[in-house]
């Protein structure tokens, strides 16, 4: 199927990590077609990524800014939108999370760490990307939030707390803006063996022990963890035409991890 992505330009926050979601969501954007600017604190992971764009054919931009500071974000979509004229496509991707803790212990740092990378970040960058959107009655934005924000999870209180309130946000908004051209989704991915998991200091370690893998395949009706190219394939079909009709949606890419009913 073809999702009509053509010569389109995505926007992906985070995505300068070797083996994220958010590379694999930058590539599998490229693949189908569309140009890519990639914002991560880590500025030379963006440059990478942004070189394994153009390896596809697509145009590439890399940016080191801190999705938390108004003015780096602002500063970066300003010259993405010099270069390309437009921005079609913001995928607010960029996570983290403070070391698992229990809620009384948290200090009042560590709330506004996981508030402001998991929550006020979707803000800013969609506040920095959503006018010109608007102005040319087009775009697509899709947040990546997390099943904690559904289910919850013990010594994570305040990450669940703001990946509920990037669901909240997203239904919100895509009822302001879809009258006028704009469609907002979000996607809550399962644990995936990704940079994020081994540097959330619940493995403290370089790769993931096989054991662990293991462990958690068997909690997962389908057998196995979610990967970056799965989280990809959600949000360039939510990025296109094919799914005008969607709108507002939370949608859990964890291999049957989270049922609803």
């Amino acid at each position: 199927m073809d999702l009509g992505l053509e010569n389109k330009v995505a926007l992906v926050t985070g995505a300068g990590s070797h083996t994220g979601f958010g590379k694999g969501i930058a590539l599998t954007l490229a693949r189908e077609g569309c140009d890519v600017i990639v914002i991560d604190k880590d500025g030379e992971g963006a440059e990478k990524t942004a070189e394994e764009v153009k390896t596809t054919g697509r145009k590439a931009l890399a940016f080191r800014a801190d999705v938390t500071r108004n003015d780096e974000v602002n500063q970066a979509v300003k010259a993405a939108l010099a270069e390309f004229g437009g921005i079609d496509i913001l995928v607010n991707n960029a996570g983290a999370s403070t070391p698992p803790k229990a809620f009384v212990e948290k200090t009042e740092e560590e709330w506004k760490s996981d508030i402001d990378i998991n929550l006020r970040s979707v803000l800013i960058c969609t506040r920095a990307v959503l006018p010109q959107m608007l102005a040319r009655k087009r775009g697509w934005i899709i947040n990546i939030s997390s099943g904690v924000g559904t289910m919850g999870l013990a010594n994570s209180s305040i990450y669940s707390a703001a990946k509920a309130g990037v669901m909240a946000f997203t239904m919100a908004l895509a009822k302001e803006v879809i009258g006028q051209g704009v469609n907002v989704n979000s996607v809550s991915p399962g644990l995936g063996d990704t940079g994020f998991l081994r540097s959330s200091n619940v493995l403290k370690t370089a790769e993931t022990p096989p054991e662990f893998i293991k462990h958690v395949n068997a909690d997962i009706p389908v057998g196995r963890m979610t990967t970056p190219q799965d989280i990809g394939n959600m949000v360039a079909f939510l990025a296109s035409e094919v799914s005008s009709d969607i709108v507002g949606q939370i949608f859990d890419v964890d291999g049957g991890k989270i049922i609803k009913f």
